[in-house]
């Protein structure tokens, strides 16, 4: 994107620095490197200054500061988000706005850019309450949220960006705003779902939900029975209430000593699954999959709302990863069959994961909210995540288009948070009408094109 620099007259580097109170760094200081790093370690991120904001004015006036020197805003997001390459950008670190506040009587959360979802359920779990976390609560709140916010409870609530009430952000113009689903208009709406390129957000409120516990976890199946346990997940999985959800993946683990014996290097089956409706009930819904094939492990039983965790076992620290993602419009005997061949037990593969996730319920019902959240046509997802190391690693690329280009077939454009490498293509994400709107509210809301469009990579 081009940037057109502000005519307004440059400022220096101290002048920077003393319009900011949080940190500032060069690529000459020692704290560079490490201001910059995000979960996914095999991306270089680069950048010309980086600013460790504390507050919205902090950004404010660092969007200042590169409007009047042409230089790119890029965003270092918390937890999973993703991190710009390349030289001639400022780039804001929101880590260190971690203010959360919480009503219990209104059922309300407003939380800073740096908070991560483990740090909002800490404060709501006290209150019988909770957000609608994905399978990772390192996480951040708000780049999930913004490019839609796919939580195992989804199914029964809809995506997070359903939920917001507000939205703090700093547009390109070096404002602070505050917007909501009537003062906000357009941008409000285009922020939630589309996210990038629109401005950068410094805080959000949203609804919470009187969800204590839940009813779930995972059974980990042995690999050799991969076809056996998919082809019987995709008839078991749509037959559930609104109230359940669950997922699938094919895992190939490593021999990490961290990881229970039965799994430690092996090639498993994951079936993952929540229910926040009566325990029993949830456990008569699960029974008909606990027989598709022999069981290595599993972790099912009544957990704290807050340890959702427990469901997905996502890594809990940075890896190096790459990943697609792609909607499917349904799921076919046909199409599992595509999967397995692609990335099945038979298929020496660099990809760690590949993950089916049941759509439906309110995740395709009417927004609460008006927001631009992509893929809601669509009944099931399909990440594939590969490892660029080891003696696969040269391959990933090739194998994760293998992943997509096998279903292929019975694909319908994919979530924002979970496409990948997709996200760079945005034709794929939302219909035509739909883009030219984003693009306009874009070119209207930023001019200039100050703000990068990143690669969005957050997992959730």
């Amino acid at each position: 994107m081009s940037i057109t620099i502000d005519q307004s007259p440059s400022s220096s580097l101290s002048d920077l620095r003393a319009a900011v109170a949080g940190p500032v760094f060069t690529p000459d200081d020692p704290e560079f490197g490490a201001e910059l790093a995000g979960f996914n370690v095999a991306v270089t991120p680069g950048a010309s200054i980086v600013v460790g904001a504390t507050s919205a004015a902090d950004v404010a006036a660092a969007v200042r500061h590169a409007r009047a020197n042409g230089l790119r805003i890029g965003v270092r997001a918390t937890g999973h988000g993703p991190v710009l390459e390349g030289g001639n950008q400022l780039t804001i670190s929101t880590s260190r706005m971690t203010d959360i506040t919480v009503d219990p009587i209104a059922r309300t959360a407003r939380v800073g850019a740096g908070v991560r979802w483990r740090d909002v359920a800490a404060a709501t779990a006290p209150h019988g309450l909770t957000g609608l976390a994905g399978s990772s609560s390192s996480v951040g709140v708000v780049g999930y949220t913004l490019g839609g916010g796919l939580s195992p409870f989804g199914r029964e609530f809809g995506y997070a960006a359903d939920h917001v009430r507000s939205i703090e952000v700093v547009t390109a113009d070096g404002i602070v705003r505050t917007l909501d689903a009537t003062a906000g208009s357009d941008l409000f709406t285009a922020l939630l779902g589309a996210r990038d390129g629109l401005g950068i957000v410094t805080a959000i409120e949203f609804d919470l939900l009187p969800v204590a516990t839940f009813y779930g976890g995972g059974i980990f199946f042995a690999g050799n029975a991969a076809s056996d346990v998919l082809h019987a997940w995709r008839q078991w999985a749509p037959t559930l209430p609104e109230e359940a959800g669950t997922s699938i993946a094919i895992l190939r683990l490593p021999p990490d000593p961290n990881l229970p014996p039965p799994l430690q290097g092996q090639l498993a089956v994951h079936v993952r699954y929540t229910h926040t409706g009566d325990p029993g009930v949830a456990e008569s819904l699960l029974a008909p999959i606990r027989s598709a094939g022999p069981v290595l492990l599993e972790n099912v039983g009544v957990h704290p709302a807050a340890a959702l965790d427990a469901v997905h076992m996502d890594p809990p620290g940075p890896m190096p990863s790459v990943e697609q993602g792609v909607a499917l419009g349904e799921l076919t005997a046909s199409a599992v069959d595509a999967l397995l061949d692609a990335a099945g037990p038979d298929v020496a593969s660099p990809l760690a994961i590949v993950e089916i996730r049941l759509l439906g319920g309110k995740l395709v019902a009417p927004q609460r909210v008006p927001n631009a959240v992509s893929g809601r046509d669509a009944a099931f997802t399909v990440l594939a995540i590969g490892v660029p190391a080891g003696p696969l690693g040269d391959q990933v690329e090739a194998h994760l288009s293998g992943v997509v280009d096998a279903v292929a077939p019975w694909s319908r454009g994919a979530l924002l948070n979970l496409s990948g490498r997709r996200a760079h293509n945005r034709d794929e994400l939302w219909p035509q009408a739909q883009r030219e709107h984003l693009a306009e509210i874009r070119r209207r809301h930023d001019p200039a094109g100050v703000f990068s469009l990143t690669d969005p990579n957050n997992l959730g």
